[in-house]
């Protein structure tokens, strides 16, 4: 090993200098390298693959140092900072202004959206209470969120980003309207 590990040593020294700043770490992570390949010898597969198994290692050394390493003190226990939920203002700002939107859309689509959206009913007892078949009380629960999702754009400018909504703006000629 410790002929193979010569050949090699020049160039995991280079690789360990470039992935970590300070020059007394490089020995101490290639030293590192050294013992881990030679504890780890029987687990070689081919000695045509001994170059990538050192790097791996070297780089898995690297990883593991980084890991360890502690760049800042840790915050006190008793320390609690709670933001404020601006998501749920926001949610609870856009449902204020959503439920006049519901109420002008037409009764058939109205009740089922309410039901299923504000009041959690199950599609299965919405068909139930008013008198139509599962598929249609689906139907009409996909149709009117269609028509919500329609009459909101026409009123206000939405910004989606990877959570949901993150802006709205009443549009110029809704304001208008009111």
């Amino acid at each position: 090993m410790l002929a193979e590990w010569q050949n090699h040593k020049k160039k995991l020294r280079h690789y360990i200098a470039k992935q970590v700043d300070d020059e007394h770490l490089v020995d101490d992570i290639l030293q590192d390298v050294y013992i881990k390949a030679s504890d780890n010898l029987h687990q070689l597969k081919s000695q045509g693959s001994l170059s990538s198994w050192l790097f791996r290692i070297a780089h898995n050394t690297i990883m593991d140092h980084y890991r360890q390493r502690r760049d800042f003190d840790p915050l006190p226990q008793d320390l609690v900072h709670e933001e404020p939920d601006t998501a749920e203002q926001a949610h609870q700002e856009v449902a204020q202004c959503l439920r006049p939107l519901i109420d002008e859309l037409p009764e058939q689509y109205r009740t089922p959206l309410i039901l299923a959206e504000l009041e959690g009913i199950s599609q299965k007892e919405i068909a139930e209470r008013m008198g139509i078949s599962l598929s249609g009380a689906k139907s009409r629960i996909q149709r009117s969120r269609i028509k919500l999702r329609e009459h909101i754009m026409r009123c206000c400018d939405i910004e989606i980003g990877h959570g949901g909504v993150t802006d709205y703006a009443p549009k110029e000629v809704w304001l208008n309207r009111q």
